[in-house]
């Protein structure tokens, strides 16, 4: 390969071997063009295709999370830049033509200690904001109300403990159902309605194999095991529908496990509550399909 480029490479100018400065500012307006076109998709409200970025923040959780993702990135651009700087100083300083007697030097004391002291203080900086952030989202403030999610294979159980008991279940409405407007594959027959501003306590457990609550906009995800009951917390800051999955494979129907949960103001959820508990205890239990990979139901799972 070596001797095949070099057999094609003097054939060519140099000065066409290099880029032009017209080329180079070519580049770099494409780069920035589609640097702008990642960034109107970024800070999504929900999946989109094509996606870049992280979905908005809805909770304080996530937006201390993304407030130590940006402080992250800041941290590891200027390492990339630093390392770069270096690999072009040695490059251009010590090439074979301008500098064909190597150096011999073994080890330098200095640079020893530095390359050894600066990581651990770089680690330390970041370890210390990352503590502060898992302890803010492992304790539970004082809580208004609390939210039983029960995993199951392939639909979610939800209960309302300090609500008298509520509980339904929530299952993907199937492509068949969908009414215009709704997303493929994350709509829901019940969603999770929450109050807005109200702090929450959610509690996750399961009955067969291991699930996992996720609503990425939260910063929420919590493992659905049996036998054992997992705890986070979440309070939604303004209204609207916020989107999730079950993100742990969980079998054949692990993709069709949509979580939808709508925040609404404190009269509407009151208002919504009170319909709740006349819709769901009235209603039998009757069993619904769930969908398996070629969209048909085949797998039956309880609906309260």
């Amino acid at each position: 390969m070596v001797r095949w480029m070099r057999a094609i490479l003097p054939q060519i100018p140099r000065r066409e071997r290099r880029p032009s400065t017209a080329l180079l500012l070519v580049a770099a307006i494409v780069a920035a063009a589609g640097i702008a076109a990642f960034a109107g998709l970024a800070w999504a409200d929900q999946p989109h295709p094509w996606q870049f970025g992280m979905q908005a923040p809805a909770t304080p959780i996530k937006e201390r999370i993304h407030h130590f993702h940006s402080a992250l990135l800041i941290i590891i651009f200027l390492i990339t830049v630093f390392v770069l700087g270096l690999l072009l100083v040695t490059i251009v300083r010590f090439n074979a033509k301008r500098h064909p007697v190597p150096t011999r030097t073994t080890h330098n004391p200095i640079i020893e200690i530095l390359w050894t002291v600066v990581p651990v203080l770089i680690l330390v900086g970041i370890a210390i904001p990352s503590f502060k952030l898992m302890y803010y989202m492992d304790e539970v403030p004082d809580a208004k109300m609390t939210i039983k999610v029960t995993g199951h294979q392939w639909y979610w159980s939800y209960e309302y403990p300090d609500q008298g008991k509520l509980t339904f279940d929530s299952n993907m409405i199937q492509d068949r159902d969908l009414k215009t407007g709704q997303e493929r594959m994350l709509e829901v027959d019940n969603p999770l309605v929450v109050p807005v501003g109200t702090t929450i306590r959610i509690q996750v457990t399961g009955t067969d194999v291991i699930h996992s609550w996720f609503i990425p906009s939260f910063g929420v995800q919590e493992y659905a095991i049996i036998g054992r009951l997992n705890e986070a917390w979440m309070r939604v800051l303004e209204p609207g529908t916020y989107r999730g999955e079950c993100n742990q494979i969980c079998g054949i129907n692990h993709a069709y496990m949509p979580i939808v949960v709508k925040a609404v103001a404190q009269a509407d959820f009151d208002k919504w509550l009170g319909d709740a508990k006349k819709k769901f205890a009235a209603a039998p239990a009757q069993p619904t399909a769930a969908p398996d990979a070629n969209g048909s139901g085949t797998l039956v799972a309880a609906n309260k």
